[in-house]
C-alpha cells in the first residue's frame, strides 16, 4: 500500500480505481457495468489485506458521486470503518499513532459524506487533451522546511492525452547552495522510509492538475538530457500515479527529519541510472 497521506485518497490504489472508474463513466459505460469490470480486474488488490480497503473506498465514492452507491457496497464500507478495520491495518504497517488519529478524522467524515444524499449526479464529461506542466529533462528546486534547497528531477512528459503526465524524481537534495546540471545528474533518489513507507523510492507519476504553484515553489534550474522512455502504463519499477507537487517537499521533509533519529535507507540509486537507457532500480 503506497500512502502519501492521511485522506482517503491519498494512495495509489485509491487514485488508479477512482480514475478508471470515471475514464469508464466518461466513455459512456453505466455505473454497474463499471463496478463489475472494475472488481474483476482487481482481485489481486482485493486479496491484498493491506490495500483492499483502498479499493472499497474508490468504488464507493465514485458510485456515492454519480448517486448510485450500491447499498452492500456502502455496508461494507460502513463495517470497515466503524470496526476499525483500516486503522488496524495501519497499525499493521506500522503507522505512527498521530497519523492513525488523523486517519479516524478522515474516515468518519468520509463514512458521514457517504450517508448523506448528493443533490445531484456527477456529470460525464468531454475527454479535454492537457499537455504537461513540466519538460523532459527539467530540473526543479524548492525550499525545504530547513531553508536549504530541495530539488527533483522531471523523467517524462506525456503530452496529447487527458492526464498531462509527468514523471518526476524526487531526490536527496539538502543543501544550501543551488545545485548546478552536474550535480543533479549525480544526485541520489529519495528513498522513503518513514511512517509507513518501505523503501520506496519517490519516483511519482503526476498530472497536470497536480500542480499548485501557490502551495509550493518550484523552479525549473537547469535541464538534463533523459534518453530513458517512460510509459505512464508501466507501474513495474516501482513508480506510482498520484499525489501533488507540494508532496514533493512534504516527502523530502519528512524523510529527512525521520533520518535524525533513524537509519537512512539502504537502497540507492542515481538520477544518472534512470536517465540513461539501461538501468535497474536495484
Amino acid at each position: 500500500m503506497g500512502n502519501w497521506g492521511t485522506a482517503i485518497k491519498s494512495n495509489d490504489t485509491y487514485t488508479d480505481i477512482y480514475g478508471e472508474f470515471f475514464e469508464l463513466y466518461n466513455d459512456g459505460l453505466e455505473v454497474d457495468v463499471i463496478s463489475k469490470k472494475l472488481i474483476a480486474a482487481n482481485q489481486e488488490t482485493i486479496d491484498d489485506p493491506d490495500d483492499v480497503n483502498n479499493f472499497w473506498f474508490a468504488l464507493a465514492k465514485a458510485q456515492w458521486e454519480c448517486k448510485q452507491l450500491d447499498s452492500e457496497l456502502l455496508d461494507r464500507v460502513k463495517q470497515i470503518i466503524e470496526t476499525g478495520a483500516d486503522l488496524e491495518v495501519w497499525r499493521q504497517l506500522e503507522a505512527d499513532e498521530k497519523d492513525i488519529a488523523k486517519r479516524k478524522v478522515v474516515l468518519d467524515k468520509f463514512l458521514a459524506e457517504l450517508l448523506s444524499d448528493r443533490p445531484k449526479p456527477k456529470s460525464r464529461k468531454k475527454k479535454i487533451i492537457r499537455q504537461p506542466v513540466f519538460a523532459k529533462g527539467d530540473c526543479l528546486t524548492y525550499k525545504l522546511a530547513n531553508g536549504n534547497y530541495g530539488g527533483s528531477v522531471v523523467l517524462e512528459a506525456v503530452s496529447e492525452t487527458e492526464l498531462g503526465s509527468n514523471l518526476i524524481a524526487n531526490t536527496r537534495l539538502n543543501q544550501a547552495k543551488e545545485p548546478t546540471a552536474k550535480d543533479f545528474e549525480n544526485f541520489e533518489v529519495l528513498v522513503l522510509s518513514f511512517a509507513n513507507w518501505k523503501d520506496k523510492p519517490d519516483i511519482i507519476w503526476f498530472s497536470w492538475n497536480s500542480f499548485n504553484r501557490d502551495a509550493i515553489k518550484l523552479n525549473v534550474v537547469h535541464k538534463i538530457n533523459v534518453e530513458h522512455n517512460y510509459n505512464t502504463s508501466d507501474y513495474s519499477k516501482g513508480f506510482y500515479y498520484g499525489g501533488s507537487g507540494d508532496g514533493l517537499k512534504e516527502q523530502a521533509d519528512r524523510q529527512f527529519e525521520f533520518e535524525k533519529t533513524n537509519p537512512r535507507p539502504m537502497i540507492k540509486m542515481t538520477i544518472k541510472e534512470l536517465t540513461k537507457k539501461r538501468w535497474k532500480l536495484w
